[in-house]
């Protein structure tokens, strides 16, 4: 009976329930229906249309809706490089100069700002109008001929260098080199374009420290003589260069290279940059000091067409091998960390990021230190959207891609190491920073061997590797081919200072190349963990040369020239970075932990002097009687 009450009294309560929402859901549609409604257009909408003229009465495009939350996006984060002023025309506004209608909108967007404005009411007080003198022509820092238009090869010698500012040494090298990245199609073997090049120097060095370095003794030792044998290529000057499709075994016959290649007098000139810089390495150096081809290949990097992007095999982080239009190849590295950050101290070295900045700097600073061991590097914005997505054939990769929340473009790719949706790569909203390395020639062409280093790290979280362990490890090495003879161990040395410098702890192989046999210069490759600390230096870098006690005589006295105030290492790669179209690359500490880190190196080698019975143990004479 109990029971049964019970039940009865759950029915007649889930009975009420219902009622009472049944009860709830007419009265509100009685209030729907009944009510007479009025809507209120948004505020925001209100404003929007009359900014772009749309009547207010009319719905806005979903179009302008969607620009103006890309607008409103903060651009203040890590992409320095992306000025806000240039967003409308990266999301796709499509306005042409000169149509009275668009020159309508933007007057009267103008005069809209300068209501209520107090920087518009300061300019227009009478403090701010009080009258210059009239101008003469003596008054004038220029006199033109107003009948005369603008010739480069007319003007070389005289109006572009009297233009030029060379009073500061950042602005001297960067504004040289403008010409160079508005697009000059300078083809190099031509007599008159080699005369502007060598003119154009003459003025870039008025006030420039960089350029002044190198005009150094130090910086002019020269090499041994080149012969064939010390030449990584042999080449038919006779011969025409026909491209090799990447995607097929067949040659490109020589009538379509031409077409899609320089031509000139002899057969060098149909040679794309990147292929006169292989035919140019030697045995000795990767590129010559003055190489004339640098700048343009430099350029070439950060302004040539991208026709293909695809995922670099192998390796712990995402790389890209981006193709150009003569198929020419090169390293993408994209942009993981601002340029302020730094490596927390609880990361293991063989964990931490590879960042793009590292390589660009990296390029600059071993040129600097004269090793010229790096491949040429340039800082890049690449368009992820079309100059990656669009064009990859990489599937895996291509599965990768996503909008954020944020609604700008990512993708993450294949790797070892941070390559998920919670380490993305993200545009802002589809524009990515990243390093553009010139490759070296295909392993087939130009064998190359990977040696380990004898200094290698354990990449263990708790083993220490030999030479942490032993003091007298160098005395092993010594005895070891190819250390026991020759300069290997001296050139090893040279790259545990460039790493020291930069603060990279991650080198554990290097390679050379296999034609030239032990006799030859190292490949400084795989910078990206440098210049990820600036506070504090890593001085388990410099076991090779405490150890073995052992320096080059002119890698010592070139150390030594940058310690000095006129050619202080921070400022000449400062100032060589400013022409980086991704400048500024470094964060002034990682520039003053620079010279704090060559003092510590000098020091390293005055303790060695001290010890040493002889000078001649510590420093290895290889300048002779130049020095």
């Amino acid at each position: 009976m109990r029971c049964r009450l019970q039940t009865l009294l759950q029915r007649k309560f889930k009975i009420s329930l219902l009622l009472l929402l049944l009860l709830a859901l007419v009265v509100h549609l009685v209030m729907d229906f009944a009510l007479p409604t009025a809507r209120r257009p948004c505020s925001c909408d209100v404003k929007a249309s009359k900014a772009v003229g749309i009547p207010s009465g009319s719905p806005m495009p979903a179009s302008l809706k969607k620009l103006n939350l890309r607008i409103l996006q903060d651009f203040s984060g890590s992409n320095g490089s992306l000025e806000k002023s240039s967003q409308p025309q990266r999301e796709g506004l499509r306005l042409r100069a000169g149509e009275p209608e668009i020159q309508q909108q933007h007057e009267e967007g103008n005069a809209g700002w300068t209501k209520g404005s107090k920087l518009a009411a300061l300019f227009e007080h009478p403090l701010y109008n009080i009258p210059v003198p009239e101008v003469t022509e003596r008054d004038k820092l220029f006199i033109i001929n107003p009948m005369e238009k603008f010739s480069l090869q007319s003007s070389r010698s005289d109006n572009l260098r009297i233009l030029q500012d060379f009073s500061g040494s950042n602005g001297s090298l960067e504004k040289s080199s403008q010409p160079q990245r508005e697009g000059l199609r300078l083809r190099a073997g031509e007599p008159e374009i080699q005369q502007q090049h060598e003119e154009g120097n003459a003025g870039w060095t008025k006030g420039s420290k960089l350029a002044a370095l190198f005009e150094h003794p130090l910086y002019n030792i020269p090499v041994p003589e080149v012969t064939e044998r010390d030449k990584l290529f042999i080449i038919n000057p006779m011969e025409k260069f026909s491209l090799h499709s990447s995607r097929s075994d067949e040659w490109v016959s020589s009538s379509k290279a031409e077409t899609l290649l320089p031509t000139g007098k002899t057969a060098y000139d149909t040679y794309p940059t990147w292929l006169k810089f292989h035919v140019g390495i030697t045995r000795y150096e990767l590129y010559p000091r003055r190489d004339p081809l640098l700048p343009t290949l430099l350029r070439d990097l950060a302004t040539q067409r991208i026709v293909s992007s695809v995922q670099k095999s192998g390796g712990t982080q995402l790389k890209l091998i981006m193709t150009f239009p003569n198929y020419g190849q090169a390293l993408f590295k994209p942009m993981k960390q601002t340029r302020d950050q730094e490596t927390p101290i609880d990361f293991f070295y063989f964990s931490d990021f590879e960042r793009h900045n590292a390589e660009i700097a990296a390029f600059h600073l071993d040129r600097i230190l004269d090793f010229r061991r790096i491949p040429p590097v340039s800082g890049r914005l690449v368009n992820i959207t079309k100059e990656i997505r669009d064009i990859t054939t990489d599937k895996k990769l291509a599965k990768t891609f996503f909008i954020s929340p944020a609604g700008n473009v990512c993708f993450y790719g294949e790797c070892s190491y941070y390559c998920s949706t919670e380490h993305a790569l993200c545009g802002k909203p589809d524009q990515l920073e990243g390093s553009m390395a010139a490759l070296l020639p295909d392993k087939t062409l130009a064998k190359r061997r990977s040696w380990r280093s004898p200094w290698r790290r354990s990449y263990h979280k708790s083993r220490k590797a030999e030479w942490e362990l032993n003091p007298n490890y160098c005395a092993q090495v010594r005895e070891t081919p190819p250390y026991d003879r020759g300069h290997r161990l001296l050139d090893l040395i040279d790259m545990t200072i460039l790493d020291f410098l930069m603060g990279n702890m991650d080198r554990h192989h290097y390679e050379t190349f296999e034609k030239f046999g032990n006799d030859t210069f190292l490949l400084h490759l795989d910078n990206g963990r440098g210049f990820g600390t600036h506070s504090r230096d890593e001085p388990s870098i410099l076991a090779p040369l405490q150890q073995c006690c052992s320096i080059k005589k002119s890698t010592y006295l070139r150390l030594q020239l940058l310690a000095t105030q006129p050619y202080r290492l921070s400022d000449v790669l400062r100032e060589a970075l400013a022409a980086d179209p991704l400048a500024p690359v470094l964060a002034e500490p990682h520039l003053r932990a620079l010279d704090r880190r060559l003092a510590k190196v000098l020091v390293a080698v005055g303790h060695c002097l001290a010890r040493a019975a002889r000078q001649e143990e510590v420093l290895v004479d290889d300048v002779g009687s130049w020095v």
